[in-house]
């Protein structure tokens, strides 16, 4: 009864702050304290809950706010989460004599929401990204000895240092940290939050499905062309899936196609499959093998649909084609290549805030420094692709862009072409490799030439009107075992899966090139 009353009072104590800091100054005097900066003095159970409500994993994400150009030029001015009026410029210099010289970004912040916040930023250019926080309204500086070339010389002249604010401040960058390091965390506590971040940020809803969650299905009843659509929600990849479902909108973050044999054997073909290297191919397997895998040792809980294609494209569909193509795909790597780009069709519009093209940039540039050979895999040479050069480096590439005159967040727009060849072969991911398939087996008619399927994401996939539309043609078994019939056949999965706009697009020209992907409502304007 004790503690419950301490609890209590604190609870009362934090809410009379809340009222009487509510504005940033009172009688003209900055706030001594603002309720936000004691929570981390109050009790675990108490501080947490209200943190959580007050911020979210995507708080993680820092915000481009501009970049600092040399003294003379226009000075960059901002409000900080802490501090409400800052500026910035870029002093060059050869303190270090060395033969490009080096700078100085001075930073002078001021008018502070109260006495004990701090703001945090990350400071980039092509070639460097470091970062660094400020608690006293002064000016600062960020000395940069010397630059790495010549490049990154020119590039400051003209381009500046950009500049990205952690919005959340300290505690809310924290607090952001703790909701995404569960994503990744392959037990309950992961799977909850996973849940809990494609409620909040996609609207998802996860109702519980009857027992029992795996169904008794009929091998017979799947078809050549019938499409798999796979949920992980917990683990390593479910903690990415989650990421990529609410960046691009779609309800499911892996898929998988089915095939049969001239023997009437049952086989899945799938990109992305962890071969006994540990390295992620494409891969046809045999439906038992496949399915033995998902049941007994996949431990990310996948969530597993087979969507029937229509009777009319089975008829069409090209067995023999699609699998001279599936043979012709098998051990190649997974489609890292391609990968980001069926997802960034527009300049501002696929990014939830606080992302955007500058925050990719710079990300592509940590991750250059980190491991240049898995960037270089999951970019670079498609970069070049796109401006028609070869073997430029990330650094490199984005000086190009401004030499042109052009911006980053264009060329990420460029559209992928599924004929582009990639130093190890043509590349492929999950569902664009099943798309290729369905492109080779004749089912996108004669506007196959007009669509390139590397720029479909999985929500593009299963939209399109492909699928079975007659509940009644339904295998027996599908859904048989819940009181709501699903429009597909869900065959595992605790969680009744949804698949928003399912079944629903015909296909056009340039088809899914232009596209926005905005969370919540994931907006798409007809013909994009």
């Amino acid at each position: 009864m004790v503690v419950f009353l301490k609890n209590q009072c604190l609870i009362i104590t934090f809410l009379f702050l809340c009222c009487l800091f509510s504005c940033r100054r009172i009688n003209g005097f900055e706030a001594l304290v603002h309720p936000k900066d004691i929570l981390p003095l109050l009790p675990r159970q108490v501080s947490w809950p209200i943190v959580n409500s007050l911020h979210s994993a995507v708080d993680l994400l820092p915000a481009f706010v501009g970049a600092a150009s040399i003294e003379g030029n226009n000075t960059l001015e901002w409000k900080g989460a802490c501090f409400y009026k800052n500026i910035a410029w870029l002093e060059l210099h050869n303190k270090s004599k060395s033969h490009f010289g080096g700078g100085t970004l001075h930073i002078k912040v001021s008018n502070a929401h109260s006495w004990t916040c701090m703001d945090l930023y990350i400071f980039a250019t092509p070639y460097r990204v470091t970062w660094d926080y400020y608690f006293l309204s002064r000016e600062h500086t960020l000395e940069i000895k010397k630059w790495k070339s010549e490049a990154e010389l020119e590039y400051v002249k003209n381009r500046g240092i950009s500049i990205f604010l952690l919005q959340a401040g300290m505690l809310g960058t924290l607090s952001a940290l703790w909701d995404v390091l569960p994503l990744f965390i392959n037990n309950g506590w992961g799977e909850k939050s996973n849940i809990g971040f494609l409620e909040k940020h996609m609207g998802a809803s996860f109702e519980e499905r009857p027992q029992p969650w795996v169904t008794n299905l009929t091998i017979d009843d799947i078809h050549s062309g019938d499409f798999l659509a796979i949920s992980k929600i917990r683990g390593t990849w479910g903690g990415f899936e989650t990421l990529e479902k609410w960046a691009t909108g779609s309800y499911a973050g892996h898929t998988a196609v089915c095939l049969r044999d001239a023997e009437g054997r049952l086989w899945v073909g799938e990109s992305g499959h962890d071969n006994d290297k540990g390295e992620d191919v494409i891969a046809i397997l045999p439906w038992d093998e496949w399915w033995e895998f998902e049941l007994t040792k996949d431990n990310t809980n996948p969530h597993i649909a087979v969507l029937p294609l229509h009777p009319d494209l089975r008829a069409k569909f090209n067995e023999t084609a699609a699998w001279e193509y599936a043979r012709s795909m098998e051990g190649k790597p997974y489609g890292y290549h391609n990968l980001i780009f069926s997802w960034i069709d527009t300049i501002d519009g696929n990014y939830p805030p606080p992302l955007d093209a500058h925050l990719v940039a710079s990300v592509m540039t940590v991750w250059n420094q980190i491991q240049p050979e898995y960037g270089s895999n999951l970019w670079n040479e498609a970069l070049n692709k796109r401006l028609g050069t070869q073997n430029l480096s990330l650094p490199e590439i984005l000086v190009e862009v401004e030499k042109r005159g052009s911006s980053f967040a264009k060329l990420l727009a460029i559209p992928e072409q599924d004929d582009w060849v990639y130093i190890d072969g043509k590349s492929a991911s999950c569902v664009a490799f099943i798309l290729e398939m369905y492109k080779e087996g004749g089912l996108f008619g004669e506007l196959a030439s007009s669509i390139q399927v590397t720029e479909f994401t999985i929500k593009d996939a299963y939209t399109l009107k492909f699928f079975e539309n007659n509940s009644s043609r339904l295998p027996k078994w599908c859904n048989a075992d819940d009181n709501v019939k699903l429009p597909f056949c869900q065959i595992r999965g605790k969680y009744r899966m949804e698949l928003p706009g399912y079944n629903s697009m015909d296909l056009y020209s340039h088809m899914n090139e232009r596209c926005p992907s905005m969370p919540p409502k994931y907006y798409r304007p007809q013909g994009c």
